[in-house]
């Protein structure tokens, strides 16, 4: 009974999505909306096969832009959160600019990341990073906090030196919170990539969705729409699955709950 439970649970997802899908393709029909105004589902996967070849690749150019970004974000963010969490000088001195970097609109500064760095694939990298940076940081810095203060002191009193203790310590129990992060962080890198491709490009699914918007071919934006969320959850599993295996002591800690 139990296992049953579970797998009608398992499937609630995929029935609100085709309960939202039924429920949109027959308001089209019934209201005869126009499909410039909202283009019916079935239109929609219409598009997505005959324009597969086009919109894959404007996809790997978005792709390119959400990896390159992200990498650019976790190269920088998570470097700089042991830095501030070993010295806590450097934590007061940078801690407020990364609360200040997502305190601008990245909409404000795009125009001028794309007049500093030109229409290339730099700007959009860029406005990723952005926008993964604060996620990386904070989940970093916080999680090297976490560790249990009597395994620290005993390693203290062992004479573990700062650096074993940061290692063996510190790094494995903030690497929940890094992937966290990392989760948020690749999955939200869509929006500066797409925001950059708005601003200004010659390829990528902002761009895509820009020039479909602009000849009124609406289903071909709902198209593009899918594709980053596709791209997004697609490097969401990914990152899950790279945590799996980044952490075998959970596995194992799950696989005792569940007997």
């Amino acid at each position: 009974m139990e296992t049953f439970v579970r797998r009608v649970i398992s499937l609630l997802p995929w029935a609100i999505l085709f309960g939202i899908l039924g429920a949109w393709e027959a308001w089209v029909h019934v209201f005869n909306t126009p499909h410039y105004i909202l283009p019916a589902p079935s239109d929609i996967a219409v598009t997505l096969v005959e324009k597969r070849a086009l919109l894959l690749k404007h996809s790997l150019v978005t792709l390119e832009e959400m990896l390159l970004g992200f990498a650019l974000a976790a190269g920088i963010g998570i470097p700089l959160a042991v830095l501030m969490f070993e010295f806590p000088v450097l934590e007061k001195a940078f801690y407020p600019y990364v609360i200040g970097s997502q305190t601008v609109p990245v909409f404000a500064i795009a125009p001028l990341l794309v007049l500093w760095f030109g229409f290339g694939i730099a700007s959009k990298v860029i406005m990723a990073a952005l926008i993964v940076f604060f996620a990386m940081v904070l989940n970093t810095l916080d999680g090297l906090k976490s560790a249990d203060p009597d395994t620290v002191n005993l390693c203290r009193i062992l004479q573990a030196s700062r650096w074993q203790i940061l290692w063996k310590v510190h790094l494995p129990s903030a690497l929940p919170f890094i992937f966290t992060g990392a989760k948020i962080g690749i999955s939200v890198s869509t929006i500066g990539a797409v925001i950059g491709e708005w601003v200004g490009a010659s390829a990528g699914l902002g761009y895509l969705m820009q020039e479909a918007n602009g000849r009124l071919q609406v289903s071909l934006v709902f198209a593009a729409i899918f594709c980053l969320t596709c791209l997004g959850v697609g490097l969401f599993g990914l990152m899950t699955l790279i945590e799996t295996y980044a952490m075998p002591w959970r596995r194992a800690a799950a696989r005792q709950s569940r007997t």
